[in-house]
């Protein structure tokens, strides 16, 4: 007698237990989003910005993934992962954290962004420690140049390929975006983040030697592959995770021990994150937030 209301129920607990794994609120509008309905600038980007065209699109789901299976392949990053954070017992709190860092950046005002970046930054203070390389121990902190540099690459590859792989298009094209995207990087500590996308593949390249395959990383892209997620959206997880797979170069594959799927991942993919965008609704609450405040702020401009 009430089938009917089945697959709205259902629907409507997959959209909460999104929201949840990607701002920790059910609505998905937890404090720091609604802040961003606040504040006396339009942030360091903006509306019709190449970083707004970008991470307010679905494909950031794809490419935060993607970043993070490229980061492993750092030893100085997976040592830091593996010796300080908690990953594998609060996944969703690091996830939260990570789309907190990346939306308040984007769409909040300088303020804001700069704040995000320095909570981070302080949070990196605390991650140092050792790892062995070629029989030697190697020191390593979060706050290193290099490894600020590599997380920086890592991300702004990730959020272009996939972009151009399932987005719209991108105002100013790659560039325009990677150029954008170095304020972030400069505000996180970085020295000389990629300003084209030429010079992205560049520094991305130059890492090459540094990166290497072992114990931690399989462990790393296991746990990454296989989330403890139940349910249709453990479904759907393995099949974002096949699409960021399929858009990462063959020699990062090979170092992280994953193949391209045989089956059709970047059309499948497509789907996933058709379903998901209107599931969650576009645009997303935190763009839509800033939108707000842009508005109000062009209003008392008169």
């Amino acid at each position: 007698m009430h089938r009917g209301h089945d697959v709205p129920d259902r629907l409507g607990r997959l959209r909460r237990s999104l929201f949840v794994m990607l701002s920790g609120d059910e609505r998905g509008v937890p404090a720091w989003v609604t802040e961003l309905a606040t504040g006396d600038d339009e942030g360091y980007f903006g509306p019709g910005s190449a970083v707004w065209a970008v991470h307010g699109g679905i494909p950031v789901l794809v490419a935060g993934m993607r970043a993070l299976l490229l980061q492993t392949l750092h030893p100085g990053a997976m040592a830091g992962v593996h010796d300080h954070s908690r990953y594998r017992e609060d996944p969703l709190g690091r996830l939260n954290g990570t789309v907190r860092w990346v939306l308040s950046t984007t769409f909040g005002t300088r303020v804001q962004a700069e704040q995000a970046c320095a909570f981070v930054g302080g949070l990196h203070q605390k991650v140092q420690g050792t790892y062995t390389a070629n029989g030697e121990r190697v020191a390593y902190s979060a706050g290193d140049p290099t490894l600020l540099s590599w997380v920086h690459v890592a991300f702004a590859d990730s959020f272009l390929r996939c972009h151009e792989t399932w987005g719209g298009p991108i105002p100013g094209g790659a560039d325009r975006y990677v150029d954008e995207w170095a304020r972030a990087g400069e505000l996180m500590g970085v020295a000389n983040p990629p300003r084209t996308e030429r010079e992205l593949r560049q520094q991305l390249d130059a890492f090459g030697p540094q990166l290497r395959s072992d114990q931690l990383v399989r462990d790393a892209v296991g746990f990454i592959r296989s989330p403890p997620f139940a349910g249709a959206s453990s479904l759907g997880y393995r099949v974002i995770f096949a699409g960021a797979v399929s858009t990462i170069p063959q020699q990062y594959r090979r170092m992280l021990g994953v193949r391209r799927p045989w089956w059709p991942a970047v059309t499948l993919t497509r789907f996933v994150l058709w379903f998901v965008a209107r599931l969650l609704g576009r645009p997303s609450t935190s763009e839509a937030y800033a939108t707000r405040r842009v508005e109000a702020l062009e209003a008392a401009r008169g």
